[in-house]
C-alpha cells in the first residue's frame, strides 16, 4: 500500500512541471521564432507564425500569433499585410477584457499607420492604448506600455511641427521608463533620447541636441537601427557647423547600418545628409548618386503609403500634396544635375578635341607657309604666336631683364638692323640645334655682344633667348616630320638629338607645350591625316 502512495505521490510531482511546460511551450515558441528564427530564415518563421495559429485553442493564443506574424511581416518590410494582422488581432481582443494585449496591439497599429503617413488614425490607437494601459494590473508592464505609447505621440507632435509637445511626450516616457526594471529599458530609454536630439536639431539648439544623442549612444548597441538615426543625427550637426571631417565619419558610419538595415526611414535620412555632405565639398557627381539613392527610398516610402490610403483617414491638411511636391522636386533636380553632368563632360571633350585639331592644323599650316616662303624675310611674330608662351629647355647662360632692355647711347638703329639680318640668315640654318648653343656662343657666331643680341630677340622675336631658341628647334622638326616620312619611323630619343636637346623627356615636354601632343601622338596624327608632302590642304576651321 505504502509503495503505491509513492508511486502516486511521484507522479503528482512531476506532472505539475510536466502541465506548467505544456502551458509555456506556446510562449516559449513565439518567443523563439520571434527574436531568432526570424533573422535567420524571415520565411521560415513566417511560416512557423502561421502554423502556431492554426495550433492556438485560446483567444489569447490566437492574439499572440496574429501579433507575431504582424511583426513578421512588418520585419519583411510588408506593411500592408502587416496592418492587416494587427486590425484581425485588434478585433479579438475587443471580444475579451485584455489591456495588457491591447495596449501592445494599439501601439503596434500606431507605428505601422504613422509609417504609413496616416497621422489621425495612429494617433486614435495611441490614445486607446494609453487608456488600456491604465487598466493593466502588472506594475511595470503598464510603465513600459505607457512609455512606449507616450513615444508614439511624441513622433506625432512632431509629424505635425508640434515640438513643444514633442518634448513633453518624450520627458513623459522616460519618466515611465526610470519606474520599469526591464532588459529593454535600456532601448526604449535610447529611443526616447535619440528622438529628443531630433527634436532640439529641428529646434536648431544643436548643443542640446548632440547631448541626448550621445546619452542614446552609450545605451544602444552596435548595429541597431536607432544608432544609425544617432549616427546620422551627429553627423547632420556637423555639417550645420562645416566640420567635413567629421561628418564623414559620424555619416559613414550611419550609412554602414542604413545599407543593412530594413527601415526606409533610415536610408533616406542618411542618404539625404550624405547629399548634403558632397554637396557642401563640392564633389557633384558623388552628390548626384547619393541623390538618386534617397529618391528611391523616398519613391519606396510615398509606394507603400500610396497603398494605404483608406476611405474617411484624416491626413493633416497639406501633408500629402507637399509630400508629392518635394518628391516632384527631388526627382526632377536629380534628373537636371545628371544631365547636365553628361552634356557638360560631352562639350568639354568635345572642344577639347576641335582646338586641338585646330592647332595642330594651324601648325601645319604655318611650317607649310615658312617652307614655301624661305627666300622672303620672315615676320615678326606676334605675343599670340602658336609657339609663344612655351615651357623651354634650360640653357646655361641666363639672360637677366637688364640684357633685355636697350640702350639707345650704345647701338644705333643700323646696328640692331644689321643684327635683325643676321638672325635671319641663322634661322634659314640649322645651327640653333646645336647642343653647345648659349646666347654668348651665338653673339659670338653674329660678331655681336650678348646685350644687343638679348635686346633684338626680345623685341623682334617676341620671347626670351630661351624660348627663341627652343621654338627654333621645335619648327625645324615639325617640318621634317611633315615633309620626309623616314622621320616619323625614328625613335624619339633620336629626333631629340637631331634638333639638340639634351634628353628624350625635356624634347617631349617642349613639345607637348607647343603642339598639345605628345611626340608619338603627334606622328599618328600626320599619318591619319595623310601628311605625304607640303602640299596638303587643310579646310578652313569653322
Amino acid at each position: 500500500m505504502s509503495k503505491n502512495l509513492l508511486k502516486f505521490l511521484f507522479l503528482l510531482a512531476t506532472a505539475v512541471p510536466i502541465f506548467a511546460q505544456k502551458k509555456n511551450s506556446f510562449d516559449l515558441i513565439c518567443e523563439r521564432t520571434s527574436s531568432v528564427t526570424a533573422h535567420k530564415d524571415l520565411p521560415k518563421a513566417i511560416k512557423t507564425a502561421d502554423s502556431l495559429y492554426m495550433l492556438a485553442q485560446k483567444p489569447s493564443e490566437k492574439i499572440q500569433c496574429l501579433i507575431l506574424s504582424s511583426e513578421l511581416y512588418h520585419h519583411a518590410g510588408e506593411l500592408k499585410k502587416a496592418i492587416c494582422y494587427s486590425e484581425n488581432a485588434h478585433s479579438v481582443i475587443n471580444q475579451i477584457n485584455d489591456p495588457e494585449q491591447m495596449a501592445v496591439v494599439t501601439r503596434l497599429l500606431a507605428r505601422q499607420y504613422r509609417q504609413v503617413g496616416l497621422y489621425e488614425r495612429s494617433k486614435k490607437y495611441i490614445i486607446k492604448g494609453l487608456e488600456a494601459s491604465g487598466r493593466i494590473t502588472d506594475f511595470e508592464k503598464s510603465n513600459e506600455a505607457a512609455g512606449l505609447l507616450n513615444q508614439e505621440m511624441a513622433f506625432y507632435e512632431m509629424e505635425l511641427g508640434n515640438y513643444s509637445n514633442a518634448i513633453r511626450f518624450i520627458e513623459s516616457s522616460l519618466k515611465y521608463f526610470e519606474r520599469i526594471n526591464s532588459r529593454n529599458e535600456n532601448r526604449t530609454a535610447a529611443a526616447s533620447y535619440q528622438l529628443l536630439g531630433d527634436v532640439y536639431f529641428k529646434l536648431n539648439d544643436y548643443p542640446v541636441s548632440e547631448n541626448y544623442y550621445r546619452k542614446a549612444e552609450s545605451l544602444l548597441k552596435v548595429g541597431s537601427c536607432t544608432l544609425g538615426l544617432v549616427y546620422n543625427g551627429l553627423g547632420g550637426i556637423r555639417l550645420k557647423q562645416k566640420n567635413w571631417k567629421d561628418a564623414e565619419l559620424y555619416l559613414k558610419k550611419a550609412e554602414k547600418i542604413a545599407d543593412t538595415s530594413r527601415s526606409l526611414k533610415l536610408k533616406k535620412a542618411v542618404y539625404s545628409n550624405i547629399n548634403d555632405y558632397y554637396e557642401g565639398t563640392g564633389d557633384n557627381f558623388k552628390a548626384s548618386l547619393y541623390a538618386v539613392k534617397y529618391v528611391r527610398a523616398y519613391d519606396s516610402i510615398e509606394a507603400r503609403n500610396q497603398s494605404f490610403t483608406m476611405k474617411g483617414a484624416e491626413i493633416p491638411k497639406g501633408k500629402s500634396s507637399k509630400k508629392n511636391g518635394h518628391m516632384n522636386l527631388v526627382k526632377n533636380a536629380t534628373i537636371i544635375v545628371l544631365f547636365t553632368l553628361l552634356i557638360g563632360l560631352l562639350v568639354f571633350f568635345r572642344s577639347k578635341q576641335k582646338k586641338q585639331r585646330s592647332k595642330f592644323r594651324n601648325i601645319i599650316r604655318a611650317q607649310l607657309n615658312m617652307i614655301s616662303s624661305r627666300s622672303n624675310p620672315p615676320l615678326k611674330q606676334p605675343h599670340d604666336s602658336e609657339f609663344s608662351n612655351i615651357s623651354v629647355e634650360e640653357i646655361d647662360e641666363k639672360d637677366s631683364e637688364t640684357d633685355r632692355r636697350r640702350n639707345d647711347s650704345l647701338m644705333t638703329s643700323e646696328t640692331e638692323s644689321k643684327l635683325l639680318e643676321l638672325l635671319e640668315d641663322f634661322e634659314k640654318g640649322d645651327l640653333y640645334n646645336n647642343k653647345g648653343m648659349s646666347l654668348s656662343f651665338l653673339a659670338g657666331e653674329l660678331n655681336t655682344n650678348t646685350k644687343y643680341l638679348s635686346y633684338v630677340i626680345n623685341q623682334h622675336k617676341s620671347a626670351d633667348f630661351k624660348s627663341y631658341i627652343n621654338r627654333l628647334r621645335i619648327k625645324y622638326i615639325v617640318d621634317k616630320l611633315i615633309n620626309d616620312e623616314k622621320y616619323r619611323q625614328y625613335k624619339i630619343s633620336i629626333l631629340a638629338d637631331e634638333c639638340g636637346f639634351s634628353s628624350h623627356s625635356k624634347f617631349a615636354a617642349v613639345f607637348k607645350a607647343v603642339t598639345d601632343y605628345s611626340p608619338s601622338a603627334y606622328i599618328k596624327y600626320l599619318d591619319a591625316e595623310n601628311q605625304s608632302d607640303k602640299n596638303i590642304h587643310f579646310p578652313e576651321n569653322d
